[in-house]
C-alpha cells in the first residue's frame, strides 16, 4: 500500500518534467515569425553593407540596399532620393513598405507615400537607402 503512493508521485513528477521540457523554449523567449524575419532582413541589410564597403563603394556615392539592379549610384550635384531610387532600378513587385535614409550612422525614415505625392528629399554623398518591400 505505500506503493502507490510512490508511483503516483513519480508519476506526476515524469508529467511534470515533460511539461517543463516542451514548454521551456516558450517560456525562455519565442520568436515571433515577424520578430524572425525582421532579424534576418537586418543580416541581410548589414551583410550588404559589408561587401559594399569592402567594394569602396560607400563615400564617392549613393548606396541602394533592396531589391534593386544597381545598387551603387553615382552622386551629383542636387541628387534626390526618387532619382536615385530611379537609376538603381526598383525591381520590386510593390510598391516600397518603408525607405529608410542613413546618413553618417542616423536613420532617416522617408515614408514612400511623401514621395510618391511629390516631395523631393535631396541626398548628400556617402549616404544610404533602405528599401524594403
Amino acid at each position: 500500500m505505500t506503493e502507490a503512493p510512490t508511483v503516483l508521485a513519480r508519476d506526476f513528477a515524469l508529467v511534470g518534467l515533460a511539461l517543463a521540457v516542451l514548454l521551456a523554449p516558450c517560456l525562455s523567449g519565442c520568436v515571433t515569425e515577424a520578430r524572425a524575419n525582421a532579424r534576418a532582413r537586418e543580416a541581410y541589410f548589414q551583410g550588404q553593407k559589408a561587401a559594399f564597403d569592402s567594394l569602396g563603394g560607400f563615400g564617392r556615392g549613393v548606396s541602394v540596399i533592396g531589391p534593386v539592379e544597381h545598387p551603387n549610384v553615382p552622386w551629383v550635384e542636387g541628387l534626390t532620393l526618387a532619382q536615385a531610387i530611379a537609376t538603381a532600378n526598383y525591381t520590386g513587385r510593390r510598391n516600397p513598405k518603408s525607405i529608410t535614409i542613413v546618413r553618417q550612422g542616423e536613420d532617416i525614415p522617408i515614408s514612400p507615400v511623401y514621395l510618391l505625392t511629390g516631395h523631393t528629399v535631396p541626398l548628400q554623398p556617402g549616404d544610404t537607402i533602405k528599401i524594403r518591400e
